[in-house]
């Protein structure tokens, strides 16, 4: 049943309550990322994965800016290979925060970590300005802000800093809907240009904003035409929306030029239906929270012991955020077809991150992704479905928003301590701890050592990638969401370093240098290769910084 007391208009916002927004996202970031904030030059939350690919990336970004910003995609890595910073999803929106983080590897530790409190503050900060503006309140804002960028299911995501990087998505529609309603063309340009900067962060949410824009543009339409009464905005408005799709779609080719290059150029980069069904969660995924959870991680164990990617298949919304969610079905905070709209919105979305199932005949559509996966331009380069959880999320954020103003409202002079109950309740489930291990420094030998460089053994590739911000120097080795075919023959033909026919390979391919880690060999392919006879080899070895260096002299016509 509904409220019975209408709602009041969204109150005006003025710079006092923006700027206690923006300190309040701030101090929240770094409560619940502590003790990250303490060591930003040294540490990466979560693993030493990813972030230390991220971290690479943010900045090469800088570097080539600073330094040939016309080959922006022709990155260091997976070298001599032709647009490898499109290889996995590229943060070039952070370009600003990129030029201080091509500094070097502290820099670009610290700017990486600075990024990853900044996108947990947007994503609260966004979330709670288009709550606010849908009608919620402060209080509802607040809740809707934290159950956004704190859902339990986001702990397994912070390592990858494209999929933490989701604010601009309630940012640009906050500034979408309070600029048509306002008819303000500053504001409406102003959403698309935070829409298109989201686009620039990378495919993974960039794709599921330029869909979710579609389809609420499709739907306005359809009502607009049901009513049959089209929404006249003014000239200026109308050139502001004009503005800003021309901006939307050239940033979206912009960003999807390399990508396309790459697929062209390496078939191995698609995502078959085999690789996305690994990744698909199974229903029992909406039950399970990640281990890092405080509160749930050993609750919900045997819902995710079975999960073959917990990572990624770890959906558990927040039982909090779901209760408050079903309270915002029944409040008077938003209209009703909003309600709905939200209601219908989370469970469409929820259906589709489940991803799909192999299977043939009309067998294949029993899992509504495929349909994306197979008709949709864009989706068939998505590995991991689940991600879609961002969408799903979201509109469980705004309806708890409601719920929460629901009971607010209700209870009186007691409401401002219901709604903290709730925001408290909500960043409970979100806690952590994260991880922060010590990210190894880069030997000398990096900087020092004749490039292109060749590290050993391959298995600590992430690593490598990182340590090249120590210079950029051209290197073979690289990390992204694939391995290119040539580097997976290269490495098959250095199985035997240093031999003939391994030094011969690298010689022909120009590489001057490669770089030998004793302390990452055990376990790998190459444990002795410090211990192999180089006599008669067209190289010399020595020992620098604890690397073994093996330098090779360069070949006639190498590459």
């Amino acid at each position: 049943m509904d409220e019975p007391r209408p709602a009041a208009p969204p109150s005006r916002l003025d710079a006092r309550e923006l700027a206690l927004l923006a300190a309040g996202a701030c101090a929240l970031a770094l409560a619940m990322t502590w003790p990250l904030a303490l060591r930003l030059g040294s540490d990466v939350g979560k693993d030493l994965g990813d972030p230390l690919l991220q971290a690479w990336q943010v900045a090469w970004i800088g570097h080539a800016l600073l330094h040939a910003p016309l080959d922006l995609w022709q990155a260091n890595v997976y070298w001599p290979e032709r647009d490898t910073l499109a290889f996995s999803d590229a943060l070039v929106g952070y370009a600003p925060a990129a030029l201080a983080a091509q500094a070097g590897p502290v820099a670009a530790l610290a700017v990486y970590n600075l990024l990853v409190l900044f996108s947990y503050a947007l994503a609260f900060a966004g979330a709670f300005l288009l709550a606010r503006e849908l009608g919620a309140g402060r209080p509802g804002a607040a809740v809707a802000g934290a159950a956004f960028a704190y859902a339990p299911w986001k702990l397994t995501q912070n390592g990858h800093l494209h999929v933490l990087s989701s604010g601009g998505i309630p940012l640009a529609l906050f500034l979408l809907v309070r600029g048509y309603r306002r008819r303000s063309p500053a504001t409406v340009l102003a959403g698309f240009a935070v829409a298109s900067w989201q686009v620039t962060l990378g495919f993974t949410l960039g794709l599921q904003l330029l869909y979710l824009l579609l389809v609420l543009g499709a739907g306005l339409a359809l009502v607009a035409l049901a009513r049959r009464r089209l929404p006249r905005p003014g000239r200026r408005t109308a050139a502001a929306t004009g503005a800003g799709l021309a901006l939307l779609v050239l940033s979206a080719a912009f960003m999807a030029r390399p990508y396309l290059r790459v697929l062209s150029e390496h078939p191995e980069a698609r995502r078959t239906v085999e690789q996305v069904e690994s990744f698909s969660p199974p229903l029992r995924g909406y039950l399970a929270a990640p281990e890092q959870s405080w509160l749930w991680g050993d609750a919900t164990h045997r819902a995710r012991a079975p999960l073959a990617a917990p990572d990624e298949m770890s959906l558990f919304p927040g039982l909090a955020i779901g209760l408050l969610a079903l309270a915002g079905l029944a409040s008077g905070a938003y209209p009703r077809r909003l309600r709905v709209g939200l209601a219908a919105g989370a469970l469409v979305c929820a259906v589709l991150a489940l991803g799909l199932r192999d299977a043939s005949g009309l067998e294949r559509f029993l899992t509504p992704y495929r349909l994306l996966y197979d008709l949709a331009p864009g989706w068939d380069g998505v590995r991991t479905p689940g991600r879609l959880t961002v969408l799903t999320s979201l509109a469980l954020a705004l309806l708890a928003g409601a719920g929460a103003a629901l009971l607010a409202r209700r209870a009186g002079r007691a409401g401002p301590a219901l709604a903290a109950l709730a925001l408290f309740a909500i960043l409970a489930e979100g806690l952590g701890p994260l991880a922060h291990p010590r990210v190894p420094r880069p030997p000398e030998a990096v900087r020092r050592e004749a490039a292109p460089h060749l590290h050993l053994p391959t298995e600590a590739d992430l690593t490598y990638t990182y340590w090249t911000t120590a210079g950029f120097p051209p290197t073979v080795n690289g990390a992204g969401g694939f391995d290119p075919e040539p580097y997976i023959r290269l490495r098959a033909q250095v199985a035997g370093f240093p031999d003939a026919r391994s030094v011969a390979a690298l010689r022909q391919l120009g590489v001057r240098t490669v770089l030998f880690h004793p302390d990452r060999a055990a376990g790998s392919s190459w444990p002795d290769v410090a211990a192999r006879p180089v006599a008669g080899l067209p190289l010399e070895r020595a020992v620098v910084d604890g690397v073994v260096v093996f330098r090779l002299r360069p070949a006639e016509g190498a590459g």
